[in-house]
C-alpha cells in the first residue's frame, strides 16, 4: 500500500479566521437584538403605565422612574388636586437634564396652584389664596428660567402678578431701639423754630 502524504491546505488559517469573525459578528448581532428587544419591552411597559394614568387609574410610579413617567404621574396627581403629592415628582424633574419635561412639569404645577387660588378668590377666601398665588408665580418663574421664550408661562405669570401684587417688605425696627433713642418731635414739625434765628 502506497502511503501518500497529504499536504495541509494553506487556506486553513484564513478559513478558520473568517469562521471566527463570522461567529463573533453573529453573537454581537444577537446581543444587540436582545438589548433592543429589552428596550422596546421597557418602553412598551412605560407606555402602558402612561396610558393607565391618562385613563384615570391610580398607578404608582417610583421617584426614580423615567422622566416621562414622572411627568405623567405628576399630572395625574395635579388633576386630582393632590398638589402636595405631585411636588416631589416635579422637583425630581426640575433636577433632571431634560429641560422640556421640567418646564412642562413646573408650568403644570403652577397652573394647578393658580386654579386653586382662583377658586379660593371666587369664594372670597383671600388668606388661603395668597400663598398659592406666590407658589404659582415661583413655578412660572422657574419655568421661564429654563425656557425664556415660553409665552404661556409669561402670560400666566402676568395674571398671577395682577391677582396678588408683590410689594417690598417693610423692615420694622425693633421696639427696644425705638425706645432707647428719644425723639425730638418739636424740631420735625413744620412751622416751629428749629433753634436757628
Amino acid at each position: 500500500m502506497k502511503w501518500v502524504a497529504r499536504a495541509w491546505s494553506t487556506k486553513w488559517p484564513i478559513r478558520r479566521l473568517s469562521d471566527l469573525t463570522l461567529a463573533t459578528l453573529v453573537v454581537a448581532a444577537l446581543g444587540v437584538l436582545a438589548a433592543l428587544g429589552a428596550r422596546i419591552g421597557w418602553h412598551a411597559m412605560e407606555n402602558r403605565t402612561i396610558a393607565a394614568l391618562a385613563e384615570g387609574r391610580d398607578v404608582p410610579v417610583p421617584e426614580t422612574a423615567a422622566p416621562r413617567l414622572l411627568l405623567a404621574r405628576a399630572h395625574f396627581l395635579m388633576v386630582r388636586d393632590r398638589l402636595d403629592e405631585a411636588q416631589p415628582f416635579v422637583d425630581r424633574l426640575a433636577r433632571a437634564d431634560q429641560t422640556e419635561l421640567a418646564v412642562a412639569a413646573l408650568y403644570d404645577l403652577a397652573n394647578a396652584r393658580l386654579a386653586r387660588a382662583i377658586s379660593h378668590l371666587e369664594q372670597t377666601q383671600i388668606d388661603p389664596a395668597i400663598p398659592l398665588v406666590r407658589l404659582a408665580k415661583a413655578g412660572y418663574r422657574a419655568a421661564l428660567v429654563r425656557d425664556p421664550g415660553f409665552w404661556d408661562a409669561k402670560y400666566n405669570l402676568d395674571i398671577a402678578m395682577r391677582l396678588i401684587r408683590d410689594f417690598p417688605q417693610i423692615e420694622q425696627e425693633e421696639q427696644d431701639d425705638a425706645q432707647e433713642t428719644p425723639k425730638r418731635l418739636w424740631t420735625d414739625l413744620p412751622g416751629l423754630p428749629r433753634g436757628l434765628p
